[in-house]
């Protein structure tokens, strides 16, 4: 059983990784914005909406934005990744203590 549970970790950390990938694509987006991705940078920011757009999505329905003045704040995709970081500790422990 605790190789379930470190096979779902391992998931859940990848999929911390895919989110940080996208927070910079993002931010990069956002200060460059002519800038568009090529070759293989395309790929895998294909990859990475593709992967990150429908949890996205699900928490901007559920978390609406904080309106402060003229901007925007989205809290869901904070909110999203302190979720999956729980979740990945609360996995990594449950394999550890369940294999030993």
């Amino acid at each position: 059983m605790g190789y379930l549970f470190a096979l779902l970790a391992i998931a859940a950390y990848l999929l911390i990784v895919v989110f940080m990938i996208r927070l910079v694509l993002d931010w990069v987006q956002m200060f460059a914005r002519y800038w568009r991705p090529k070759g293989l940078v395309l790929v895998v920011a294909s990859f990475v909406y593709a992967v990150t757009d429908p949890p996205m999505n699900a928490a901007r329905r559920l978390i609406k934005p904080i309106n402060l003045g003229g901007i925007s704040l989205d809290l869901g995709f904070m909110i999203l990744l302190m979720a999956l970081w729980f979740a990945y500790s609360l996995l990594t422990n449950l394999a550890y203590n369940l294999s030993v």
